[in-house]
């Protein structure tokens, strides 16, 4: 895995061992060699590929494990023992959800069959520095949370206008006893503080002048009661912890990215020019992200917190999985 995934995984019990991977790293013990180095010494029987890079596979072929296991894309199909053929509908693509995607690869290897639903969890020490900044900011004053987050770490064509977050969060915080954060990452630290500034309004802060480490990140998210977000990782996060969300989709078709979360709603346009699959909009309009209006956007939010009991989620820390999964019925 690249290192900073570990952050994603840390406080679950899942690893024994972890490799850590970056061609673009200037780190030598980062490199493709290193890698094939440590796995050949390791040994492994088995390797699932996650990833569809021609690299992966001569990878997992170098590594010299009996089973290697992907989808036969890219050319790679001669390096793996079993390769699955990937979803098509007549020459196309099929879109389908990433989770059900990398679940046919456990099944491939004898895993039973198990539900879609995400988990993670959350360390004690990024609890405590969560607690620390729902204080600070207040947010322990109020029964709800609404979480913001802010852009994409894969460009500006996923990015919903700063003004429009602004406007959204002054619009949230009319609701009773609701306050809204602005969640983000090191290079969006200036749009947080921009949309608090716009917003003007006591109950909306930002994770602008916080620690935005991903753990104390995945803290704060995990005891929220509502996220909005841009397609991101951050929903992701929220729907491993059962917080529900509401996602603006833009060049991607929302079906490849479906996080399968029964809490979710999906909103989508339809500009004729997506999904286009972009990071960065070849027409300059980004009409796809644009057209999602602020009278749309609430509305699917109120939808939301109507539906929500009226009561303090519980703020408990825990170091493993903590939020397992809620019994639905």
């Amino acid at each position: 895995m690249r290192p900073y995934v570990a952050s994603v995984l840390e406080g679950t019990d899942w690893l024994d061992r972890c490799i850590f991977f970056d061609r673009k790293s200037d780190n030598g013990q980062l490199s493709t060699l290193s890698v094939v180095r440590q796995l050949r010494r390791w040994r492994p029987d088995t390797m699932v590929l996650l990833t569809n890079s021609l690299r992966a596979g001569a990878v997992a072929w170098m590594s010299g494990a009996r089973e290697r296991v992907g989808y036969a894309r890219n050319g790679r199909g001669p390096l793996l023992s079993k390769g699955l053929k990937v979803p098509r509908d007549g020459g196309k693509l099929k879109p389908i959800s990433l989770v059900d995607y990398f679940l046919e690869l456990s099944y491939a290897v004898g895993c039973p069959r198990e539900s879609p639903d995400l988990e993670l969890a959350t360390t004690l020490s990024d609890e405590s520095i969560a607690d620390q900044i729902w204080k600070d900011l207040m947010l322990d004053h109020v029964s709800r949370v609404v979480i913001l987050s802010t852009g994409s770490a894969i460009g500006s064509a996923r990015d919903w206008p700063i003004e429009r977050m602004a406007e959204l969060a002054r619009r949230i915080v009319t609701e009773r006893d609701v306050a809204v954060l602005v969640i983000c990452g090191p290079k969006e630290r200036e749009a947080a503080a921009a949309i608090e500034s716009l917003a003007n309004h006591s109950r909306v802060t930002s994770m602008a002048e916080q620690d935005l480490s991903l753990g104390v990140t995945k803290a704060c998210i995990r005891r929220s009661q509502l996220m909005v977000s841009t397609d991101s990782g951050p929903r992701h996060i929220a729907s491993a912890f059962d917080v529900p969300v509401i996602t603006l989709f833009g060049p991607i078709d929302y079906r490849w990215n479906d996080t399968r979360h029964p809490l979710a709603i999906n909103l989508q346009n339809h500009a004729e020019c997506r999904p286009c699959g972009k990071s960065i909009c070849p027409f300059t309009h980004h009409r796809c992200m644009a057209e999602h209006t602020v009278d749309r956007v609430y509305a699917a939010v109120h939808e939301q917190l109507q539906r929500m009991t009226p009561v303090e989620q519980e703020h408990e820390p825990a170091s493993r999985l903590q939020k397992r999964r809620i019994e639905r019925t």
